[in-house]
């Protein structure tokens, strides 16, 4: 299963996010755009919350949330990860193969290169 993306991009530069997120991290112009893109692929979220990693988009129907920010092991490097939340009464059930390719269709339309993913038990 498909739930790490990996890809570089100039498309989305750093904003003064330090206040937000560790130093050195940042990701919120990648985050805006998905919270754009994501509802016209059927994807409803909420608004970007910061996180010490990174940038993190939960789903409006609650059954998982999106990841993303910078990622060092190249220049413009940038990781999106897709988490599923698990749970006995939760109603809604999130397709991971859908949402992974509403992701790289709005990265790859941004002009994103070196485009890899990886699953859970992967890198």
């Amino acid at each position: 299963m498909r739930t790490n993306l990996e890809f570089a991009s100039a498309a989305f530069p750093p904003r003064s996010e330090d206040e937000q997120v560790n130093e050195g991290r940042y990701g919120k112009a990648l985050a805006d755009h998905l919270a754009a893109q994501l509802p016209r692929h059927g994807f409803d979220v909420e608004s970007p919350d910061p996180e010490d990693w990174g940038w993190r988009l939960d789903l409006a129907d609650n059954s998982g949330w999106i990841g993303c920010g910078n990622y060092e092991e190249f220049e413009d490097g940038f990781l999106i990860f897709i988490e599923q939340r698990r749970s006995w009464f939760r109603r809604a059930k999130l397709d991971v193969e859908a949402l992974a390719d509403a992701l790289e269709k709005i990265v790859r339309s941004a002009g994103a290169t070196r485009i890899r993913w990886w699953g859970p038990d992967e890198r």
